[in-house]
């Protein structure tokens, strides 16, 4: 032995000192764990949850917040949850609420709900950002809560529907979920309840003969929703839908009908100024027919002295009968002035006769 620590180059007389480094670093590395992990260790140890320093080394080299994982743990263990370090560390990791879990299965055990560790963590992961937790959820399945509807940030207050007869009524309903938490992974939200609520509202009003109907029984609404189902797929089970309140909104039946009047009217008055536009264009169109006929018959009048002229020429008109057709269109002018004189002559004699 001395001959392996001489060939090393120690002298047999440093071979305590040797020793007495090696054990102050044990003696360190020791002291090192004992005040990192001493009181952590102490308090598992008393509490019943148990861990080693190999947990709580592999914890710290892991980054895990090994204070954190270890209180979750005692709490678990004090309450009768069988689970372990790897368990919370791994759902740390993946970015999940350790005390969280560890609240709302304790909360499930104590309602006698059954909710495993992992059903526990996919809830806790799946609400991570929604401003909601896993432990909420296991309270809201104890405990039911009330939704409004519309919800109050929507900005309404009332849903509006219109009945057959075009009154506007304005309904709103309380709904009382309940969180079903084997479907509440993947699960619809509660918005989605809120929508088929309101969906189911319009129609069953829309679908009533008269707004009194509504009125006198306004618990028809929520029978009628109610046996629709709206909770298939989603994460909450419906358990009443209750009208809180029911009123009596404008007619818009009756508005629709005035704006539809008015639009024939107006529709009619287009028609008719089109008929009238025509009209005008077919009687200027007979104006200019007449004018033409007049223009032509002045065209035939001046042709007659022509016609005379030539028939002269040719010997077929003497003048005897020349004079004869003078006499003749002189005696029609004067008959026609004496018939003209006579007409306009006619109201003064009536005139004359009244009086």
């Amino acid at each position: 032995m001395k001959l392996n620590l001489i060939q090393f180059g120690l002298l047999p007389g440093n071979f305590d000192v040797v020793l007495y480094g090696i054990g102050a670093v044990v003696l360190l590395v020791i002291a090192i764990l004992v005040i990192n992990f001493g009181v952590i260790y102490i308090r598992a140890l008393f509490s019943g949850a148990k861990v080693t320093f190999t947990e709580l080394i592999a914890l710290r080299l892991r980054g895990v917040p090994v204070g954190l994982v270890v209180d979750a743990r005692i709490t678990a263990v004090k309450s009768g949850l069988p689970l372990t370090i790897d368990d919370l560390s791994t759902h740390y990791l993946a970015g999940g609420n350790v005390q969280m879990v560890v609240l709302a299965l304790i909360a499930a055990k104590k309602a006698s709900i059954n909710l495993p560790f992992d059903r526990a963590c996919a809830i806790d992961l799946a609400t991570k950002g929604t401003g909601k937790t896993v432990l909420e959820a296991v309270k809201t399945s104890v405990n039911p809560k009330v939704i409004d509807c519309p919800a109050q940030n929507s900005g309404k207050s009332t849903i509006d529907a219109v009945a057959k007869d075009g009154i506007v009524i304005r309904a709103k309903a309380r709904v009382t979920v309940r969180t079903n938490l084997d479907r509440f992974v993947g699960g619809a939200t509660e918005e989605t309840i809120i929508a088929r609520v309101g969906e189911g509202i319009v129609s069953t009003i829309g679908s009533a003969e008269t707004y009194k109907e509504v009125l006198e029984n306004p618990d028809r609404i929520s029978k009628t929703v109610l046996d629709k189902a709206l909770d298939s797929n989603t994460a909450f089970e419906i358990l009443s839908i209750d009208i809180a309140d029911v009123d009596v909104g404008e007619n818009v039946g009756a508005k629709l009908q005035a704006e539809q009047a008015e639009a024939n009217k107006l529709i009619a008055q287009a028609q008719a100024e089109v008929r009238r536009a025509a009209a005008v264009a077919t009687e200027q169109e007979m104006i200019a027919r007449v004018s033409e006929m007049r223009a032509r018959v002045v065209e035939a009048e001046a042709r007659i002295p022509i016609a005379i002229a030539g028939a002269f020429e040719k010997g077929h008109l003497g003048i005897m009968d020349y004079y004869r057709i003078r006499n003749v269109q002189a005696d029609t002018t004067m008959r026609e002035n004496i018939a003209g004189e006579g007409a306009q002559a006619s109201p003064s004699g009536a005139e004359s006769a009244k009086r």
